[in-house]
């Protein structure tokens, strides 16, 4: 990754989130990974995600003539309690570029030096308004230690302290905050999707096994599996058990795309965006859509 895939990966980024209408607070972009601290007011972190590691994979791939995969495995995504600890995880994503091995022997000046230097983080537009950058909103965070001064003092004191991540205190692998913060997230996602993050569906057990949706299909609507591999049937249908597969069970579009004739996961994708856009156009498919939904989470009130 050079520093023109850098300045695209911004470019793009800053494109899904007016898209998605997300809110980005801090990132950093290191070599081999990255951080985002955003703010999904849709709760639709999953579908940005998806998006944006789409185009900039596409994008990578073209300009480098490579193929496959660009990320190993699925994105880390964790609810943060903003009065708790918005702060603190601001604080740890600009601190990444000095937490390397090689950088321990190194003085406090001289890896405070290093971060503000660092210039694929958003560090620079808080501790200098003229270094801000339209894709961030610094507003929040900023308002909630008194301005710049003092967030650059804070980032400061927690490089000398060497503060400890605040992600040790995660809770159900997901959720940054204290218990009354994660009961709440627990009775929120009883009545939404449960796709966002797999984990979460540990904390409410509501998840369908494989099996059972296929089930479901079968008894209520005489779908097989058979019917859902023959290539060339119905793509509303495909579509439907494709979306109802990435939203209630914790099945990668990968693993959808073998139970729907051996499909790529971009297939997969493109499957249920044609779907998606059906839902919004078509009374009668998006009827039908809610027929299966329901029987769905009719059994999932069973489980």
């Amino acid at each position: 990754m050079d520093d023109g895939d850098r300045v695209k990966y911004l470019a793009l980024l800053a494109e899904s989130l007016e898209t998605y209408q997300v809110v980005l607070y801090a990132y950093v972009m290191m070599d081999k990974h990255f951080h985002l601290l955003v703010e999904t007011r849709k709760a639709n972190c999953s579908e940005f995600m998806r998006h944006f590691n789409i185009r900039y994979t596409g994008w990578f791939n073209w300009r480098h003539q490579r193929g496959g995969n660009l990320y190993q495995g699925r994105y880390q995504a964790y609810l943060v309690d903003v009065d708790r600890y918005l702060l603190e995880v601001s604080r740890y994503v600009h601190l990444n570029p000095v937490r390397l091995k090689h950088m321990r022997p190194l003085s406090f000046h001289e890896r405070w030096q290093r971060v503000v230097d660092f210039p694929w983080s958003s560090l620079a537009g808080y501790l200098v308004e003229k270094r801000a950058l339209d894709l961030v909103d610094y507003n929040k965070v900023l308002s909630m230690v008194g301005g710049r001064r003092a967030y650059s003092r804070f980032t400061m004191d927690g490089l000398k302290r060497d503060a400890e991540t605040p992600f040790r205190h995660v809770r159900n692998r997901t959720v940054l905050g204290d218990r009354d913060f994660a009961a709440s997230v627990k009775h929120h996602l009883r009545r939404v999707s449960f796709r966002e993050q797999p984990a979460y569906r540990e904390m409410i057990s509501v998840t369908l096994e494989l099996d059972v949706v296929l089930s479901i299909l079968r008894r209520e609507f005489g779908i097989t599996k058979a019917a859902l591999e023959k290539r060339g049937s119905d793509g509303v249908l495909r579509g439907t058990v494709a979306e109802l597969l990435y939203k209630y069970c914790d099945l990668t579009q990968g693993q959808i795309g073998q139970l729907l004739g051996g499909l790529d996961y971009m297939s997969v994708y493109q499957l249920r965006s044609r779907l998606k856009k059906k839902l919004r156009d078509d009374v009668d498919v998006r009827k039908r859509f809610r027929v299966f939904e329901t029987k769905l989470k009719e059994s999932m009130s069973n489980v």
